[in-house]
């Protein structure tokens, strides 16, 4: 397993308050077809209780998943669902999504959750929105110590295969929670796509050396080898294929070109995106 570059996330904050460690590209350099990973983990409320009211998206995909505690989401679409710890939601904003993911008040075991963004190529990014959840996903687990979660795609481990219920992603995105027991160890190809990226969320690896908050560009055409640390280790693992188009983002708009942008926000000032309720 050949590491290519390696990005440390960075402590931010968004929507109303809530505190996140954010990885993130916009310049089409590192992670295509992925553009930022979110990643919200606390056990103080007051970290994350002030939500993310209703705001706007064009031009991209949302893909959000909670390992522990929960959100509800809101779009102007009719969409309103909770998403659970285990479960994913996937937005494929285009045209324009208002949406809003408020912490769902009853949970008291705190928050560790993902929002990820993908880009979208030039021909979809105006399209109608499409949005699609889960109350289940798929497991592979192999004799080494260690199981994936499918998250979105279709994955191979041991010789068995599965695959979410989330398929359609942008760049041929697909998605895995790995965990890792003490000193588990993986085997995966990933030969068949173009960005590997690997992000560690909980413990560390022993080979090769990655630490809780650190992201991996990994060589795609080299087998994904992986040793945790004594203490086990989560990781997302993300992969697609890239887009490879030029990239223009002002806040929650990605497009292609300053005028594309220019056109968001006037649409979405002249209510066009619709409204929430």
């Amino acid at each position: 397993m050949k590491i290519i570059k390696k990005v440390n996330s960075q402590a931010t904050q968004d929507g109303d308050g809530v505190k996140i460690s954010r990885i993130a590209d916009f310049s089409d350099k590192y992670f295509d077809p992925y553009l930022m990973i979110d990643e919200l983990k606390s056990d103080d409320q007051n970290d994350f209780i002030g939500g993310f009211p209703a705001h706007p998206h064009r031009g991209i995909e949302t893909f959000t998943y909670m390992i522990k505690g929960g959100f509800e989401h809101k779009d102007q679409l009719g969409n309103q669902a909770q998403i659970t710890a285990g479960n994913v939601q996937w937005m494929s904003t285009g045209y324009g999504v208002i949406h809003s993911e408020m912490p769902i008040t009853d949970e008291e075991q705190g928050m560790h959750g993902f929002q990820i963004w993908l880009n979208m190529p030039a021909k979809d990014k105006l399209r109608p929105a499409r949005y699609q959840d889960s109350i289940s996903l798929p497991q592979l687990n192999n004799q080494t110590g260690a199981s994936l979660r499918l998250l979105a795609g279709e994955w191979v481990l041991g010789g068995c295969i599965d695959a979410s219920p989330l398929a359609d992603l942008a760049g041929d995105g697909a998605l895995a929670d790995l965990t890792l027991q003490s000193a588990g160890h993986i085997e995966l190809n990933l030969f068949h796509k173009e960005q590997v990226l690997v992000y560690v969320h909980t413990g560390s690896f022993a080979s090769p050396s990655l630490d809780t908050g650190e992201l991996a560009i990994v060589d795609s055409q080299q087998l994904l080898d992986i040793t945790a640390g004594e203490n086990g280790a989560g990781a997302l693992i993300l992969t697609g294929n890239k887009i490879n188009e030029k990239i223009v983002h002002m806040g929650p708009f990605v497009m292609n070109t300053e005028q594309e942008i220019q056109q968001a926000i006037s649409d979405y000032q002249q209510g066009k995106f619709g409204s929430l309720s």
